[in-house]
């Protein structure tokens, strides 16, 4: 069994010259959200949802962008509804929300989130 449930990190990283990037999505904000939002549900700590900031996941384009494990999950996101569904549906019912994933190229709907 693993240490947490799920370990969710989000890419927080700069790039340089105006280049897309995740934390020009306020990924660091939106990280801190997610993350107190754990803590309050009681969700977070050993057994339960560990939130980490990341360095670049190499998935600009398709940024912001977060990954679950064990899972193995990607996904982008576009405000904190997104990351409320996230965390209601994936880290705390199990189900994969599927309009927020990643496919090998970019998001799995059209658009961009």
């Amino acid at each position: 069994m693993s240490y947490y449930r799920h370990h969710v990190f989000f890419c927080v990283n700069q790039r340089d010259r105006g280049a897309r990037c995740c934390a020009r999505s306020d990924a660091v904000a939106m990280r801190d959200y997610l993350k107190g939002r754990a803590k309050e549900l009681g969700l977070a700590g050993p057994g339960g949802v560990r939130i980490n900031t990341a360095g670049c996941l190499d998935r600009c384009a398709c940024g912001p962008v977060i990954v679950v494990y064990p899972d193995a999950v990607w996904y982008s996101y576009r405000d904190r509804r997104d990351l409320d569904e996230i965390l209601s549906e994936h880290l705390i019912a199990g189900r994969v929300v599927t309009r927020l994933l990643l496919s090998e190229r970019g998001p799995a709907v059209a658009g961009d989130p």
